[in-house]
């Protein structure tokens, strides 16, 4: 069955669309299974995207488990960053291997950079769920306000990962209840939802993964269909993406995600053998032959014109290119037509 793959970066609502998938497939009797990082990691860990290393670990498993849960009678959705074109990429051959369609939910947060439009104002977008993370900072030289006093005073703040040096100092201990440590700061609506990610990302990783973040083209075969929804109070496009996922064909499958056929033991052994007893012939017909003749070897029912004298350096690079690629491609009902495929290769190769 289908595989939706959830892509954006963190706090833009994608667990929450998720779980609205998840609901809207499950009322309708389909059996659907959700990966996200924490039923890899046994728990919501934003540091595992610190290091490269724990990273591929994460995208591996991630990948495994999908691979497992992917069958003809289950939908797979995959809530993660997967902002990597590349590992998108290696999802959208896992489904084409699976013989079942996928499309992609692109989650953005209003006004985010990877929408092409930067923050202005914080309360532009009051009340439009958008995920702050407030970060006090100090300035040498910069004199606090005394208490008592009417005038707000400001610190400096990271929207969507840019730094703002605007907001006051009694928003921030309004919304946060803390003023000596970063915390995460939803809307109301955010709060209420079910799903609410435990884990916290760090301004600075914020801004890394904003910076190496390689948004879905809808150009791309991978990234097809694409579905873009930005913030949480636009709806979800469910009937699209259930006629994406059921009404769409699968696309068909490739050599690179098709098992090869099967090939009996001494396949590589006879396919040697027979190649090697057609240069052997060709080089003693050609001994006695003419340009202009048509050699016939033994064991062959093809014939390959002369026009000029091989060489035995020329013939046997002729001879490796031909076991590779028919190694790749093995097949036991070839097996008694080797020696005339083999001819054929020679004729268009050498002529």
């Amino acid at each position: 069955m289908p595989l939706v793959v959830l892509c954006g970066l963190p706090y833009s609502g994608k667990s929450r669309r998720a779980e609205q998938l998840r609901q809207a497939l499950a009322a309708e009797g389909r059996s659907v299974y959700v990966v996200d990082d924490a039923s890899v990691l046994g728990t919501e860990d934003a540091t595992v995207y610190c290091d490269s290393a724990r990273e591929k670990a994460l995208r591996g498993a991630l990948r495994a488990s999908v691979e497992r849960r992917l069958s003809r009678h289950d939908v797979v959705i995959l809530d993660s960053l997967n902002y990597i074109k590349g590992f998108r990429y290696e999802l959208y051959c896992l489904a084409r291997a699976a013989h079942t369609p996928m499309c992609l939910v692109y989650c953005v947060q209003p006004g985010s950079r990877s929408l092409g439009r930067p923050v202005d104002e914080v309360e532009e977008h009051q009340g439009r769920n958008l995920s702050v993370s407030w970060r006090p900072r100090t300035e040498k030289g910069k004199k606090l306000k005394a208490a008592g006093s009417e005038a707000p005073q400001v610190v400096g703040s990271v929207v969507n990962g840019e730094a703002r040096d605007d907001v006051p100092r009694e928003v921030e201990r309004k919304e946060t209840g803390a003023s000596d440590c970063p915390a995460l700061v939803t809307v109301e609506s955010e709060k209420s939802a079910k799903h609410v990610s435990g884990a916290f990302y760090s301004p600075e990783l914020l801004e890394a993964l904003t910076q190496r973040f390689e948004g879905p083209d809808s150009r791309n075969r991978w990234d097809q269909p694409l579905f873009t929804v930005v913030g949480l109070q636009e709806p979800m496009p469910l009937a699209e993406i259930q006629a994406a996922l059921f009404e769409n064909r699968a696309p068909p499958p490739h050599q690179s995600t098709q098992s090869q056929p099967l090939a009996s033991s001494s396949f590589l052994h006879q396919l040697d053998q027979v190649t090697n007893r057609v240069l052997t012939g060709l080089l003693e017909a050609q001994k006695s032959a003419v340009p202009g003749d048509l050699l016939t070897l033994p064991g062959t029912s093809e014939h390959l014109r002369f026009t000029r004298p091989l060489t035995m350096a020329e013939l046997s690079r002729l001879r490796r290119q031909f076991i590779s690629y028919t190694k790749v491609h093995p097949n036991n009902e070839n097996l008694p037509q080797l020696a005339n495929m083999f001819i054929q290769y020679l004729s268009q190769s050498l002529y």
